[in-house]
């Protein structure tokens, strides 16, 4: 019997998640899962900032935003090559992200990053890109 669920939270998104990675880590071995975050400040004042994961081999940079004040200003290379740095030490050899058309593209790009993955319309006139640089 399957149960509907409008939304997966608590319980339930722990439940799929332990399931899905106990299946996983079959496949491929322990995961060395670890987090990277990182705080750019003005005072107490958080303007920036990138969270990322570290698994197999990988960086995901999953989120990462500088206030509009910040930008232009290095800022944003600089938490990017940080996160790079710490990646690196943990044994990381690739990094990947995804971001919009209207965001940052451009910026990766700089960056040494190349484009892997567009969908076209996601959303609407816009396009949802991925993009990859070996470390």
């Amino acid at each position: 019997m399957a149960a509907i669920l409008e939304s997966v939270h608590g319980p339930t998104r722990r439940a799929i998640i332990k399931g899905l990675m106990a299946y996983n880590s079959r496949a491929v071995g322990q995961w060395g899962f670890k987090r990277i975050s990182i705080t750019l400040r003005q005072r107490d004042a958080i303007v920036g900032g990138l969270s990322a994961e570290t698994y197999l081999g990988w960086m995901y940079i999953s989120l990462f935003w500088v206030d509009e004040k910040f930008r232009g200003k290095g800022f944003g290379s600089k938490i990017i090559r940080t996160a790079e740095k710490e990646a690196r030490k943990r044994g990381v050899k690739h990094a990947y992200v995804d971001t919009f058309s209207f965001q940052a593209p451009g910026f990766y790009r700089k960056l040494g990053y190349r484009e892997y993955g567009r969908l076209k319309g996601f959303p609407q006139s816009h396009a949802r890109i991925w993009l990859t640089k070996a470390l």
